[in-house]
Formats: structure tokens, sequence, C-alpha cells
């Protein structure tokens, strides 16, 4: 169920969506608010979920990992136990970014960044097939990120929210 958000929630969002570094006195003054009431604000939007953590967006290529794919996964059988496996050792992979459990074809989609085409190799060939209950890996190569963006669209008060 969606969280219903006020005006001043979705304005106080936006604005940490776009810079999450602003100290709580600029924030306030950027969205008419004082510090104590900002705070609050902040408080409950934590403490419901909305707001799930505070994070620095790295650059991946600047930190050496020019290589973005995006992998497709089927496993052999779906039993609980190789699914709650696969799960758990995914977790475990530095280079895999995001994970989705996805209808279709495949079972998973994974976002994955890597240095380099040997990097790749290895993490498919050492990494990935090894994975007891694994089928079938479709992988494809980013050649240009069109649009990337961490930033959740926020209805208005107005909006309904079932569209």
């Amino acid at each position: 169920m969606a969280q219903l958000l006020d005006e001043k929630d979705r304005i106080v969002l936006e604005h940490l969506q776009r810079d999450a570094r602003a100290s709580n006195t600029e924030l306030a003054r950027r969205v008419n608010l004082s510090a104590p009431g900002l705070q609050k604000r902040l408080r409950k939007l934590e403490s419901s979920g909305v707001i799930t953590g505070y994070v620095a967006l790295v650059d991946p290529e600047a930190v050496g990992y020019g290589m973005l794919c995006f992998v497709q996964v089927t496993l052999q059988r779906h039993e609980p136990q190789a699914i709650a496996r696969f799960r758990a050792l995914v977790q475990t992979m530095p280079e895999v970014l995001e994970c989705y459990h996805i209808t279709g074809e495949y079972d998973y989609l994974l976002k994955v960044v890597l240095r380099n085409r040997k990097h790749l190799e290895h993490f498919l060939t050492e990494t990935l097939t090894p994975i007891p209950g694994m089928d079938k890996l479709r992988t494809s190569l980013v050649l240009n990120e069109i649009k990337a963006t961490t930033a959740v669209p926020l209805p208005s008060s107005d909006e309904p929210s079932d569209p």
C-alpha cells in the first residue's frame, strides 16, 4: 500500500532525492519549514519506511568498472531450496548491483558492473554458471546509458493513488 504523502512531504523528498547532502538547516529553508519541523517530518518518513537510507552514488567507471551488463537467469527447478540458494549466493556477489525476480522466459534479471571483458568472462563462467541448478544465462552489454536515476516520481496530493 502506498504511503500517503502531503505536499510538504513530497517537496522534502524531491529535494532530498536531488541532494541528500544538504544540511537540515538548508533543507528546511528550501522547503519553508522550521528546523524542528523538518526533523519531525524526516523522522516520520524514516520510521514509516518511505526514506530507507542515505547513500553516496559512485560513478562505476571512476572506480574501474567500465562495463555494465544485464544478465537474465533461468533456474532448472523452482523448488524453494534452489531459489533460496540462488538468492543467497547473489547477495554475496559484489558485482551484482541489483537482482529482480521477473516474469517471462527468464526467472531473474541481474544488473552487473564489471571491469572489462575478462572480468565478464570470469563472472559468467566461474561465479554464475557453477551455481547448482543454473539452467540458462543471457547477457546483454550496455553500449550507452540513456537514463539512469534513483529518484522515484512522487505523485502530488491531488493525483489518484491508483492510475
